[in-house]
């Protein structure tokens, strides 16, 4: 028996009583109890009845806050109550209750929310005897999403032999739909950051950065280290002083010292002789090649020249001065008088404006091969002008990449670097790996947007790379552990690039595009993870087909986009 039914059967049988009994005072007192029953039972009939009005009107409104959601970023806030009031009306079918009144909001604070209010009225039927005509019934419900923003640094492997099998092709096509379903994830601008990060021996950092403070410019201005080695030799020197304009150039370029160019940009062509007249009469440029190349660091650039001035010296006075077999040289007067003077040539470095530069730049760190020592080529560490191995040395290099992008939500001009990639050159897979942990961190040329406090954030690298490391700043691939590059990136120690990036709160997702059949590639195995997972199988995907690269980038970007779901 319910609870309603207990009461009705109650007030039966307190009548049946009134009705036989004789005593004069029964009705009064009858009268009086009979108030609180009626009371109880009204109450327990209409909040019965108001309690199922009441969530009809939940469910009506969970089910228009979710409906809103999907494009509450997109309308003004008229439309938006004006949605609110139709959907609401169309699942709340509910004729008893009047005066319903439905609002609804939409904010961006600590996430995207949107508020759904509703109140309505529903008559009694029993409680008006008391006074009470109508009970109020009101409800609301929160649609809440994007209270997670993310920063994602795509950095894409734009060497030489992505060239091979289509897979550059495939690289811009996979990456463009990554972009288009980032975006899509992105309720409001900065919900969603991506910079992108070519990168091939070296990154480009943009030639207009020329006078910015955290470039390194010691290598640039410095003479070929090379010459030092060159010119100890005291063969090699008497040839040196005698080089000068319009001579033979004193080693061909087939033994790596020098190629005489008609300019010293490290882009002129080569010709046999230094040049004897023009701009650049009596300039002498090293390299190997073509330019001004260093050959202890093939594909790096020297950017400058020699400047060869005639000069003239004694080198020796009095009674027995001698040129002996010194040539060029010739001796005046006797006795104490007399003296031996040669002629040579001065050779002044002069090195290239630091405007000429193309934006390229090596791996941080001092100019000796780091070794086992952990170094600023592995760091997040903001550039200092007081120690130069913090900074970005500026290097020329034959295969500059294309220019790196900071984090930005200008969808265009994502589209438009990533339309203009191009594949050149060797493989170093650290450097691209800690550009894109600098873009994230604001580090250098790069800009990193405050964090709102209301807000989680989510910050992911994607590195995408077709080969194995070929080279860095000091060492090849080689087979050596601690003098090959890729020690830099991982050790087995738990050392390297990819350890910090993951120390440092960043996830990491690998990708190997492997069209030629090379092992998998255990580096970039076990720099798959994050914070949370120091290492991560599912975040390494291998690829043996140019086309598999669109699906791969597909999962990546369907679990970066679950990140903004908030509830």
């Amino acid at each position: 028996m319910t609870k309603t039914q207990f009461c009705l059967l109650a007030l039966s049988r307190a009548l049946a009583r009134f009705g036989v009994s004789r005593s004069g005072n029964v009705a009064i007192t009858f009268a009086l109890a009979a108030l609180p029953v009626i009371g109880i039972t009204g109450f327990a009939v209409d909040f019965s009845h108001a309690n199922s009005v009441k969530a009809a009107m939940q469910a009506a409104l969970d089910s228009t806050a979710l409906m809103l959601a999907k494009d509450a970023a997109t309308v003004s806030n008229a439309t938006l109550q004006a949605n609110a009031t139709n959907y609401f009306t169309a699942l709340f079918t509910r004729p008893e209750a009047t005066n319903i009144v439905v609002s609804a909001s939409y904010t961006t604070d600590g996430g995207s929310k949107v508020v759904v209010n509703g109140a309505a009225n529903v008559p009694t039927s029993f409680l008006g005897i008391i006074g009470y005509n109508n009970i109020a019934v009101n409800g609301s419900s929160t649609t809440a999403w994007g209270s997670t923003r993310l920063r994602v640094a795509l950095v894409l492997d734009t060497t030489g032999s992505m060239a091979d099998d289509g897979k550059i092709s495939a690289l811009k096509t996979a990456t463009n739909n990554l972009l288009t379903q980032l975006k899509g994830a992105a309720s409001n601008n900065g919900d969603v950051y991506v910079s992108i990060i070519p990168f091939s021996r070296g990154v480009n950092l943009s030639s207009s950065n020329y006078s910015a403070n955290w470039i390194d410019w010691t290598e640039w201005d410095s003479a070929p280290a090379y010459m030092s080695t060159w010119l100890a030799n005291s063969v090699n020197l008497a040839v040196w002083e005698q080089t000068g304009p319009g001579d033979s150039c004193p080693v061909s370029s087939s033994t790596a010292g020098f190629v005489c160019t008609s300019s010293p940009a490290n882009s002129a062509s080569n010709v046999n002789n230094v040049p004897s007249s023009g701009a650049y009469s009596g300039y002498i440029c090293p390299g190997m090649d073509s330019g001004a190349k260093d050959g202890t660091k093939a594909g790096f650039y020297y950017n400058g020249c020699y400047n060869s001035v005639s000069s003239t010296r004694t080198i020796s006075t009095g009674s027995l001065a001698t040129c002996g077999l010194t040539t060029n040289c010739s001796c005046s007067g006797s006795g104490s008088s007399r003296k031996c003077t040669q002629s040579y040539y001065a050779h002044n470095w002069i090195a290239n404006n630091h405007n000429t530069w193309t934006g390229c730049v090596a791996d941080r760190g001092t100019t000796s091969a780091p070794g086992t020592t952990a170094g600023n080529d592995q760091t997040a560490v903001s550039p200092s002008t007081s120690d130069a191995s913090t900074r970005f040395p500026a290097r020329n290099d034959t295969y500059c990449p294309t220019e790196a992008m900071g984090l930005s939500y200008d969808w265009t001009s994502m589209t438009t670097v990533v339309n203009g990639l191009t594949p050149n050159g060797g493989t170093n897979q650290p450097i691209g790996l800690v550009t894109g942990w600098h873009s994230l961190a604001g580090i250098g040329p790069f800009t990193a947007p405050a964090m709102d406090s209301n807000y989680k954030y989510s910050q992911v690298i994607i590195l995408l790379s077709d080969g194995l490391n070929t080279w860095d700043r000091w060492y090849g691939s080689g087979t050596s552990t601690t003098t090959a590059v890729d020690y830099r990136m991982y050790s087995s120690s738990g050392a390297g690039t990819c350890a910090n990036i993951k120390n440092g709160g960043i996830t990491l997702y690998t990708i190997q595009v492997n069209t030629g059949g090379d092992p998998t590639s255990a580096l970039l195995q076990n720099c798959a993870g994050g914070p949370d997972k120091f290492s991560d199988p599912s975040k390494f995907y291998i690829v043996t087909s140019a086309s598999g690269l669109g699906t791969v980038f597909n999962t990546i970007g369907t679990n970066l986009t679950q990140l903004r779901v908030a509830k």
